[in-house]
């Protein structure tokens, strides 16, 4: 799609990470680019704050979430189904509340671009809260592909990548993991921001692609 000084793109959870890295890329085309997130006021666990945010923006061309990465991790038997219910209602939820708020401001041949994680379709042990809450949002992206056509939905779906997630780590250990990672990959590196935006970017810009997972995971689901 080309962009003009009239384009508006949305990136929710772009005030760090991946969607930080969305923003910029965005931000070096024409037109306007706007980051919410929790930092800037925005609770997307909050349909009516979600409403809202979308009805003083007005009509936009592109939205994309990236918000919602934090899940309790540990066995079905040990996990506190509070948190993550709570996990739930950030990601899938919220994603599900901006989907239908944006929908409605989101111009025909415009784009909603979500995100999973490369866990909705590799059985790891103990990951069982972002493993459901990937699965179910890849599989309801599809469904609105056709319910919100011609608005394109697609969903990036992300392996590891080295965030501010990660930040609670100490650093020692937080650069073995990576590199323990880049070294079991078949691309034979961890993820950067930077390769996950060009992700989005990509399905923004192709108007024959709706209704996909892309997969950005350095090889992880063919390992």
């Amino acid at each position: 799609m080309t962009f003009t000084e009239n384009t508006v793109s949305v990136v929710i959870g772009g005030n760090s990470g991946i969607g930080q890295a969305v923003v910029t890329a965005l931000a070096a085309r024409p037109g306007q680019v706007n980051s919410a997130s929790r930092r800037t006021g925005l609770d997307i666990s909050d349909e009516q704050s979600v409403e809202q945010y979308f009805a003083a923006l007005g009509r936009v061309d592109h939205v994309v979430f990236t918000a919602g990465s934090q899940a309790p991790g540990g066995k079905v038997t040990d996990v506190n189904m509070s948190e993550a219910k709570a996990a739930f209602d950030v990601k899938f939820w919220g994603s599900l509340a901006v989907a239908k708020a944006a929908a409605k401001h989101i111009r025909p041949g415009g784009t909603l671009t979500l995100t999973s994680g490369f866990l909705a379709r590799r059985t790891v042990p103990g990951t069982f809260v972002k493993t459901a809450m990937n699965a179910a949002l890849e599989a309801v992206a599809k469904i609105l592909a056709r319910e919100l056509s011609p608005i394109r939905v697609n969903v990036i779906s992300p392996g590891l990548t080295d965030t501010e997630a990660y930040q609670a780590m100490n650093s020692e250990a937080r650069h073995a993991m990576l590199e323990r990672a880049a070294a079991s990959l078949p691309a034979g590196r961890f993820g950067r921001a930077q390769d996950l935006a060009m992700g989005y970017l990509s399905v923004i810009d192709n108007p024959f692609i709706t209704g996909a997972v892309i997969d950005i995971d350095g090889g992880a689901l063919i390992n």
